[in-house]
């Protein structure tokens, strides 16, 4: 018998370890481990494509055929705006009864390099549009989940996708558990550095000779991608002055999209929202926020999932017009986990947004912040805002042998692990999961079931799209 996602287990406060792990051992009585390795579709399924629909009302409609035809590229684009559809699925799946904070959308594209403050390139979540506490499993089976998808697209025969998922949960378990014999603090400081990233996969996580060249060129590019690389890319010179360089429908200038308000207008309203987001932030990060000025914004599509959500970049200027700072305000609507585990305690679902990162991460962009604006429609809505681009780096699957993705599903286990550990029980959830590898067994089986409903699904908006009943604009891919 499963425990419903909304109602969580908990030590009483400051519990020894030993009542913490019997809470853990208590749970596995209540929901048996091998229990997580069916996914059977629930007779009352709701239609994924009616899901999508309903996510579309909110967002741009111009947007929207892109997000549809981005989604029907692959199985996996699929997989990747579909966090909405596999939580609803979750939603009857059994639970420990055990919470953490959830990215929400832990598949293996959204785990990369990112700079920290302290400009070390480090490995870590990054996206966390769906943020909110919830059954700790459920992570763990979108990020499973996504191993077999992107194995399949890449020719990996049955035994090479079952070791990945097996290896990349293995990891996952033997770090909660190794979590749940280190102090607070020192779980709360453990990173992964580019430094031991490239010592990992050139010794314990066997990658191939091939991984771990593209390893060290995916640090090395990595490095050059920030706000320098992105004013060269995306800006121009306009009367002697640098502006964003419009690329319809992918990114328009504010003042293309808005053509009868004066520039000077537009100017003065999104001053406003830096000025107010710019209070969300640590004052020694305000002020250096502080000495730029506003030079350009435009609208910008961005990835699969998040197509026709409303998202702004800012092109900001510091000492001079070379000192660029591109910053990117995207909207913050419910997460789709919030039907399934409760709402968020944050009224402001930027501060939702920021609060999970803040909470997740090892480390956090200095200029991660939230406002609520007002819309051109006259409508409310919230923002997160961060930079654009600060040392970025993201994997490529389809480049990726066996070896390569099983390195890589061990890295991203590890660090989830780390994620959880740090406002879940830790104590609780390593005992749950145990020594042995009963939770790794059945999460293969999971992961190759629900990977069957994903692809049957992806038929489903293909066919939809052929039919004419759903819209879509090829575009390049994101």
């Amino acid at each position: 018998m499963s425990q419903n996602a909304t109602t969580a287990m908990r030590a009483a406060p400051h519990a020894t370890p030993e009542n913490r792990a019997a809470l853990g051992k208590e749970a596995r009585r209540r929901s048996p481990r091998s229990g997580h390795a069916v996914y059977t579709p629930s007779p009352d399924r709701p239609d994924p494509l009616s899901i999508l629909q309903a996510q579309s009302e909110a967002r741009v409609p111009e947007l929207v055929p892109i997000r549809y035809a981005r989604m029907m590229e692959s199985p996996f684009r699929f997989y990747r705006g579909a966090a909405a559809i596999m939580a609803s699925d979750l939603a009857d799946s059994p639970v420990s009864g055990l919470r953490a904070q959830l990215c929400g959308d832990a598949h293996l594209l959204n785990f990369r390099l990112l700079a920290s403050p302290e400009r070390q390139l480090v490995f870590d979540i990054n996206d966390f549009d769906e943020t909110l506490p919830g059954p700790w499993e459920w992570d763990v089976k979108r990020l499973s989940a996504s191993f077999v998808i992107a194995g399949r697209e890449n020719g990996f025969d049955d035994d090479e996708r079952a070791r990945i998922v097996r290896a990349t949960v293995r990891s996952y378990r033997k770090a909660m558990i190794r979590f749940a014999e280190t102090s607070n603090l020192d779980v709360w400081y453990t990173k992964i550095d580019a430094d031991l990233l490239e010592s990992l996969a050139s010794g314990r996580l066997q990658a191939t000779k091939r991984g771990r060249k593209n390893l060290a060129h995916a640090i090395a590019k990595a490095r050059t991608r920030d706000s320098l690389q992105a004013f060269d890319k995306l800006t121009e010179t306009v009367d002697g002055r640098p502006r964003i360089a419009a690329d319809p429908p992918l990114l328009v200038p504010a003042g293309d999209l808005l053509p009868d308000v004066k520039r000077s207008a537009l100017e003065r309203q999104f001053r406003g929202l830096i000025e107010r987001y710019g209070r969300t932030l640590a004052s020694n990060r305000r002020t250096l926020l502080e000495d730029y000025r506003l030079a350009d914004v435009a609208r910008k599509v961005v990835g699969v999932g998040s197509v026709g959500t409303r998202c702004w970049i800012f092109l900001l200027l510091g000492r001079d017009d070379q000192d660029p700072l591109f910053l990117q305000a995207k909207e913050a609507d419910t997460s789709v986990l919030a039907a399934h585990v409760g709402a968020s305690q944050y009224r402001n679902q930027g501060e939702r947004v920021v609060s999970g990162q803040r909470l997740m991460q090892a480390t956090s962009d200095i200029f991660l912040g939230w406002e609520r604006v007002d819309g051109i429609d006259g409508k409310q809505r919230d923002f997160y805002v961060r930079q654009l681009r600060d040392w970025k780096g993201i994997a490529i699957p389809e480049r990726m042998r066996p070896k390569d993705m099983q390195a890589f599903g061990e890295l991203c286990g590890a660090t989830l692990a780390r994620a959880h550990a740090r406002s879940g029980d830790r104590i609780a959830i390593a005992a749950y999961l145990g020594s042995g590898d009963s939770f790794d067994r059945a999460l293969t089986s999971f992961a190759e079931s629900y990977a069957d409903q994903n692809e049957r699904d992806h038929q489903a908006l293909l066919d939809a799209v052929r039919a004419g009943r759903l819209p879509a604009q090829e575009l390049p891919a994101a």
